[in-house]
């Protein structure tokens, strides 16, 4: 099972936003695997106000659309931070205030110390970040989770890639054969495409992204 997905129009208007803030880009990129991709993507660049705030939106109507249950949200460092901040805002203002936390990557030796900061983390606990790449993050946060003794309920990403990793499976199913949990994405490759081909000033990138697809691409699971 890929990314639970929900909500063809808030997917299409995310990656328009994407677009406009130049967060999504197309042309040639080498990833961290070496692969020359059609595009690239830079959460990143949500870097005023206005963009971000609308990015958080939404992660929580997915998390809204997606109905899983948690009790908390949790952001990794350090794309995470912001992340679980701002998510946690907007949910609040459609009436659901949830506790948050996130953890800094080094020790503090001083004050409160340790390597966490804010709720507790107890419950089922919701992770936030912006893509699944190796998995590298998805995994120490649900490490630091389980041994605050609550436990992980799922992971939202903004874009899930649906490329394979070294294996057949890509970092999303990986994430999700080895916890057993879902992972929310406000959009997938899926979407990009479909946005693509209804696009006249980008359509000319389509042929490309959808090449590599069929390279790199796994198969569309519910």
């Amino acid at each position: 099972m890929e990314a639970v997905h929900k909500g063809p129009d808030s997917s299409r208007d995310f990656i328009a936003l994407a677009c406009r803030k130049g967060v999504l880009r197309f042309g040639s990129f080498i990833t961290k695997a070496g692969r020359n991709s059609p595009y690239f993507f830079n959460a990143g660049l949500f870097d005023d106000g206005a963009s971000f705030r609308e990015l958080c939106g939404y992660y929580a109507g997915a998390i809204r659309r997606a109905g899983v249950a948690c009790d908390m949200l949790f952001g990794p460092a350090y794309k995470g931070i912001p992340l679980v901040a701002g998510t946690a805002i907007r949910l609040a203002e459609d009436g659901l205030s949830l506790p948050f936390a996130f953890n800094r990557k080094e020790a503090k030796d001083h004050g409160e110390g340790g390597t966490l900061v804010g709720a507790p983390l107890a419950g089922r606990v919701l992770i936030l970040d912006d893509v699944i790449s190796a998995g590298t993050s998805v995994r120490e946060s649900v490490d630091i989770i389980r041994a605050a003794g609550a436990t992980p309920a799922g992971v939202v990403i903004a874009l899930d890639r649906m490329e394979r990793g070294k294996g057949a499976l890509s970092a999303v199913q990986e994430v999700r054969e080895s916890f057993g949990i879902p992972v929310i994405a406000v959009a997938t490759l899926e979407d990009l495409i479909g946005y693509l081909a209804d696009s006249p000033e980008l359509v000319a990138n389509l042929e490309a992204v959808r090449a590599y697809r069929e390279t790199y691409g796994i198969a569309s699971q519910s």
